[in-house]
């Protein structure tokens, strides 16, 4: 279901009080005109899944942290952050999952430029 990322937080609380508590993924897909946040929920004990996306401006790319929601979102975060240049609000200072990273764009991006900077 498609919804706004100022109602993420509470769109995931709700959803994770009528059951579905288990968060099984964070990622995301660049459209070169838009990129969309997606999480996926399930719902274990009815065996429902749902997917909640968020249509992101590339110019203006942020989500709010859901960790306090799911602390199993660390790691998703961290991979949205880093693969697609998507910053997650709210969520203190992360700890990056390659060891060495200059940052410079994200490389799951279609703008991603592959260069001698990336071969070196």
């Amino acid at each position: 279901m498609k919804i706004d990322r100022s109602d993420l937080i509470n769109r995931v609380r709700e959803m994770k009080a009528s059951g579905y508590t288990y968060l099984v993924k964070i990622t995301a897909v660049d459209y070169k005109d838009h990129v969309d946040a997606l999480y996926f929920l399930r719902d274990i004990s009815k065996g429902n899944d749902a997917i909640l996306e968020i249509s992101l401006d590339p110019k203006d790319l942020w989500v709010p942290t859901i960790i306090k929601e799911h602390t199993s979102a660390d790691w998703y975060e961290r991979e949205m952050s880093e693969m697609f240049d998507i910053e997650i609000k709210n969520r203190g200072a992360p700890r990056l999952l390659l060891e060495k990273w200059d940052g410079k764009s994200g490389p799951l991006r279609k703008s991603f430029a592959w260069g001698e900077d990336y071969i070196k």
